[in-house]
């Protein structure tokens, strides 16, 4: 029983430290630069397709890869918000038009994005063997692979953090989130801020890419259920805020452990129940205001 319990915590643990990183970026994506971005999740799949080649064709170590996807991730989301994300935001006016604007281009853009992976890697699943060597931690036999993308979700979320709450330019992101038009008279670029965090937003999305196809297979289609799961998460934490995001990860991945353990179907259902719920009891999250 009690290995039994260790281990539906440290599965926990491990799928809580990729949805924190998931739901992070999210949360600069939307609470920062107000952007919706249903296509969150597709580029999860492409960190994660970036990966399995890099491995594949070049043998690159899976980890090494981070410093490498991690960059060319955010110039694309920097680009991106540039580009198609500004000048909506200029034709909309900003406000409630921007945000629905933005969300329907984002739609556009999920699907532009997954069909470009499928004509360049193609629609069936792909994989790599990685770390797979067992490792024994208190009688529970775990995956070396796992317990590395755990430790190293953990350090990515850490440091973003610290990034966020001890830096210049992570105070001017804060102070941007809570109040642009103030941020703006204070000095702070708020077009080049807006954009920043829809690449970090990317970036921390293809980060958790690379870590999901250490341990697990990958696929174009896998993107839209890592972006519900986001918003699931974001929601949890309370929107905008990155704290309550790490927190909310770690929830959300302890409970479908815990359910996947009594039924593994029935974890997105878990997922759902537990979005409506907070939609009807506490809809400003655990840190949220």
């Amino acid at each position: 029983m009690v290995i039994e319990i260790i281990d539906i915590f440290l599965s926990g643990l491990l799928m809580g430290g990729i949805y924190a990183l998931i739901a992070v970026g999210l949360s600069m994506q939307y609470g920062v630069a107000r952007v919706l971005n249903v296509s969150h999740g597709e580029f999860i799949m492409l960190g994660a397709f970036f990966t399995w080649s890099l491995y594949t064709y070049c043998n690159i170590n899976p980890l090494l890869t981070l410093v490498i996807c991690g960059p060319v991730m955010l110039l694309i989301g920097f680009v991106l918000h540039k580009t198609l994300y500004r000048s909506i935001r200029i034709s909309s006016g900003g406000g409630a038009a921007f945000e629905g604007n933005s969300m329907l281009a984002s739609f556009g853009l999920l699907f532009v994005i997954q069909n470009m992976a499928i004509l360049i890697w193609g629609a069936s699943i792909k994989g790599y063997s990685y770390l797979a060597f067992p490792v024994n931690m208190g009688g529970v036999i775990f995956p070396a692979n796992r317990l590395v993308t755990l430790l190293f979700a953990v350090i990515i979320s850490v440091a973003f953090y610290l990034f966020l709450a001890r830096t210049r330019l992570g105070k001017a992101i804060r102070a941007a989130a809570q109040d642009p038009d103030a941020a703006g008279l204070m000095g702070v670029n708020i077009n080049q801020v807006l954009a920043l965090c829809f690449g970090l937003g990317a970036m921390m999305a293809g980060l958790a890419g690379t870590l999901l196809s250490m341990s697990f297979r990958v696929q174009p289609t896998m993107g839209l259920e890592y972006t519900l799961i986001a918003i699931i998460v974001v929601v949890l934490g309370g929107l905008g805020s990155i704290p309550g995001s790490f927190i909310g990860g770690f929830i959300l991945g302890l409970i479908g452990s815990i359910v996947s353990a009594i039924e593994p179907s029935l974890s997105l259902v878990a997922y759902y129940m537990l979005f409506m719920i907070l939609l009807l009891v506490k809809p400003t999250g655990i840190l949220g205001r």
